[in-house]
């Protein structure tokens, strides 16, 4: 979590205690050769990234030792992290849930956030991006 702003980091360590389900953070500030090498990847769509400024962290949802990219188990994680930013006021963005902006003011749960938006970019003909395990500083 070295060099993620502090009010993110924050309410990442707040929602650990809340969450139901494990997790760690696997990234948070990146350079810009990190994010260089994974957009010619095609792990990321921008370098115009949050984690370029520590605005972002990445999730990983552990099932017992087990790393898990299961969905369902980073909206827990959301869920978790809305009443973290809801308890420290900070507006937070989740990367399953983008036409949603700050969770903290989303009336329902985050699986219903995420849906939501799939619904929008099925609407308009388009893809989603779901990015579960992505969280980023609204500011």
């Amino acid at each position: 979590m070295d060099g993620v702003k502090d009010k993110l980091h924050t309410v990442v360590c707040s929602a650990i205690r809340l969450s139901n389900v494990d997790f760690g953070v696997i990234c948070g500030l990146r350079t810009e050769e990190e994010q260089r090498a994974l957009l010619s990847k095609g792990a990321t769509q921008t370098m115009k990234s949050k984690h370029l400024t520590g605005d972002a962290v990445d999730l990983m949802a552990y099932v017992g030792s087990r790393a898990s990219w299961e969905l369902n188990l980073y909206d827990d994680i959301a869920d978790a992290m809305k009443v973290a930013a809801i308890e420290h006021d900070v507006p937070i963005k989740w990367g399953a849930a983008w036409s949603v902006g700050n969770i903290a003011e989303w009336d329902g749960s985050m699986e219903e956030a995420m849906n939501s938006y799939i619904d929008l970019r099925r609407s308009e003909g388009r893809r989603p991006f779901i990015d579960g395990p992505h969280f980023e500083l609204m500011e």
